[in-house]
């Protein structure tokens, strides 16, 4: 572990000696993680007709714009350099034409279908099913069908502007190229009909499509498929009058096409034997084919194209699936959390609950300090107003700011300092151990005040002979600010409700370090504190599960510790804790696989702890995610609602958790704010650890900067400040 004496010092080579600030790549990854996986929703989005999408319909309008031979012509449109041309299909030839496609369901049964009569036909495909399914639009041009746009998100085009159709034929386009390999001169507009339909809306479209390079193919026989009439209906409706040739309008998508599937096998052969033949559209017209060859640059950017499709739609579904185990976790913790704190809770506080003998022997209370000249003497006072015998040793771990002289000036009975060189906490509580007299050892931080009670009630457990470890009750005293409210609402919730439930469930990950007594002899089984991981709480109980000792929840055990009151502060102190936690869990690995106590911690523990504690907060940024997808840009008032509803079960768990600790509930009233801005600070604090976990990154020792704001228990003395820091909020050194 890197020495905590390490000092931000000048950046070399900066010329004025001052520290040049980096965005840090364990940083920058994760918020690129969050960035990616929005931009990939909202590509999903964007295919899937959520974003950009206009559903309005143009009402019918008048035609006297139009030309006649247009509204009296065929159903073939050519409005290319110029020129006002409308095409027949020859007689004895019918097209058939398949709208809104491809679908993977349908398409399949149609292109099936077409095989087994050996018949072809013209797809208009859209931009957004073409990129979704690309290996559809392969097999059709494969099968010798043509395939034409029918734009990306099936606006109708009677209102966009200009920029916005060159947008949906080159996007469609893209999509067909990116499938096939091929650009298609044909087009078919949205909501579209037969060419006596064309009005003073659609026509300047038609025209400017011309301009683009396209010829537009409307129909003049319409199936009528999309009302699902029946099969004989439909057959009835496909089929032209005296033998004049057709394009047959149908359609592959947009809903159950089962009885357009089944019409194919009848219609097919029964057109053929009356001597139709089933063309795509330029062979029907002995015309050259509609398709072009893409290749070189344009090609690339088609598969660019629909190979990002392709990943969104997996990622995405890979988000779905995550955000459905997330609320499996986060509702079963709630409910196990809960139920079982409740049980725990009834259990503790009936009148005749007992650990056993009363525990009236002094206790040792080891005090690691480093730089803690604010705090020290509040703590030290506070122990001295203790209800239970007690002998406090400080160790000092190289401190800079005279906190050992400030404890030594105090001249207090039964507190001694021990001195060492700055080794880090670990060393620094194994030296406390070492120099302790008793055989029940209190942990405490350096910035922690307890309650006259606290030590007594800490120790009782220790009555069972099981019990090798407590953990006390942390709290958070310095709660007046926003961000230590939200804090206090973290460790009533979040650590106490869930010390409760894992007290039941004989699998305690963590052992606060601001309050946690331990028995010596358990301690001294394990090894002592280790330096292995930067979460040496976590770390020495897990330990102790291993080695078959119960570890219990002490309620009224309260501890008051000052909470990092700065955003800078609280990431380094919660991204060591996220990262020792995991190194915690892979240390203890092989839990898994034993037999005995080990091997119930590896497989009730281990389990629940990487469940709830990584995978869960690693997974829970999902629900923030598709929560802002969906107010932006989906069912706004039903994904409110559902917000609404998670935050109102948390709001249950939270208001019980403060009924369980008589808190105040009005500091709840932070805790939709908590949810939206704290929350996410969590999130990218973890993925920052998981990628400094996977990349070996070593992360050293965070001090915090202390002000020595908690001066003492709600309830006990008030300590007498010493002059010259008492008022001073500013850190030392």
């Amino acid at each position: 572990m890197a020495s905590r004496t390490r000092r931000r010092g000048a950046t070399p080579g900066a010329p004025d000696g001052s520290r040049r600030r980096r965005l840090s790549m364990r940083l920058l990854l994760p918020l690129l993680v969050l960035v990616a996986l929005m931009a990939m929703l909202m590509l999903r989005g964007y295919v899937h007709s959520e974003i950009l999408a206009d559903h309005r319909v143009q009402p019918e309008a008048s035609s006297d714009k139009v030309p006649e031979k247009i509204i009296d012509g065929g159903p073939v449109i050519d409005t290319r350099s110029g020129r006002t041309t409308s095409l027949q299909v020859p007689d004895r030839r019918l097209v058939l034409t398949f709208d809104d496609g491809p679908d993977p369901t349908w398409t399949p049964k149609v292109l099936d279908m077409l095989k087994k009569h050996h018949a072809h036909a013209v797809f208009f495909v859209t931009g957004t099913m073409a990129s979704r399914y690309p290996e559809l639009v392969r097999r059709m041009v494969d099968e010798g069908h043509e395939v034409g746009l029918h734009t990306f998100n099936h606006p109708d085009l009677s209102f966009q502007s200009k920029k916005r159709i060159d947008w949906e034929l080159s996007q469609n386009q893209l999509a067909i190229t990116g499938a096939a390999g091929i650009r298609t001169s044909l087009f078919r507009p949205p909501y579209s009909s037969f060419s006596d339909a064309m009005d003073n809306k659609s026509w300047p479209v038609t025209e400017y499509i011309g301009t683009r390079g396209y010829i537009t193919v409307v129909n003049n026989t319409d199936s009528e498929d999309w009302r699902k009439p029946g099969v004989r209906e439909i057959l009835r409706n496909a089929t032209p009058k005296g033998g004049k040739g057709a394009i047959v309008l149908m359609h592959d998508s947009g809903g159950d096409r089962h009885q357009t599937v089944q019409a194919l096998d009848r219609f097919l052969p029964q057109m053929q034997k009356q001597g139709y033949e089933f063309d795509n559209l330029t062979e029907a017209l002995d015309a050259p084919s509609a398709h072009t060859q893409v290749t070189g640059l344009g090609l690339w950017k088609g598969k660019a194209w629909v190979f990002l499709v392709q990943a969104s739609e997996n990622i995405t579904g890979v988000m779905v699936a995550g955000l459905a185990i997330i609320g499996s976790l986060v509702i079963g913790r709630f409910v196990l959390m809960l139920l079982l704190s409740a049980i725990h809770a009834r259990r503790v506080r009936r009148r005749d609950f007992s650990w056993g003998p009363p525990v009236t022997e002094p206790v040792s209370v080891l005090v690691p300090a480093y730089n803690e000249a604010k705090c020290i003497e509040n703590t030290v006072r506070s122990l001295m107003a203790s209800e239970h015998p007690v002998e406090v040793i400080v160790i000092d771990d190289g401190s800079s700011d005279g906190t050992a002289r400030i404890v030594e000036a105090m001249g207090l009975p039964n507190v001694r300092v021990v001195r060492q060189l700055n080794a880090g906490k670990p060393a620094a509580l194994n030296r406390g151990l070492a120099n302790a007299r008793y055989d029940i050892i209190v942990m405490m931080d350096g910035d922690t005040v307890f309650e006259p009670a606290t030590v007594r009630e800490l120790v009782q457990p220790f009555g069972d002979r099981r019990v090798g470890a407590v953990a006390g009750n942390a709290k958070v005293g310095n709660r007046d600010s926003l961000i230590g409210a939200w804090q206090h609402i973290e460790y009533v919730m979040g650590f106490n409700l869930d010390r409760r439930m894992y007290d039941i469930l004989r699998c305690m990950p963590t052992i606060p370090g601001a309050v946690g007594a331990f028995r010596r002899s358990a301690l001294e089984r394990v090894g002592g504190m280790s330096d292995d991981t930067l979460a040496e709480d976590t770390d020495i109980t897990m330990a102790m599960h291993r080695d078959g000792w119960r570890v219990v929840y002490a309620e009224k055990a309260r501890a008051w510790t000052e909470a990092p009151e700065t955003v800078q502060q609280l990431w380094s102190q919660r991204y060591r804790w996220s990262y020792g936690t995991m190194q915690a869990i892979w240390k203890h690995r092989r839990a898994l696989v034993e037999r005995g106590p080990s091997g119930r911690f590896g497989r009730v523990g281990l389990p629940l702890v990487s469940l709830f504690m990584v995978l869960a907060p690693l997974l829970a940024p999902l629900i923030d995610v598709f929560l802002l997808y969906g107010v932006v840009f989906g069912p706004t008032e039903k994904t409110i609602v559902a917000w609404l509803g998670v935050l109102a079960i948390q709001l249950i768990c939270a208001a019980y958790a403060f009924r369980l600790d008589r808190e105040r509930m009005t500091h709840l009233i932070s805790l939709p704010l908590q949810q939206i801005l704290y929350r996410q600070l969590m999130y990218v604090v973890l993925l920052q650890s998981w990628i400094t976990a996977l990349t070996g990154g070593r992360l050293r020792w965070q001090k915090l900067r202390r002000t020595g704001v908690v001066g003492a228990a709600p309830g006990g003395p008030v300590p007498r400040q010493r002059t010259r820091s008492g008022s001073d909020r500013r850190p030392v050194g």
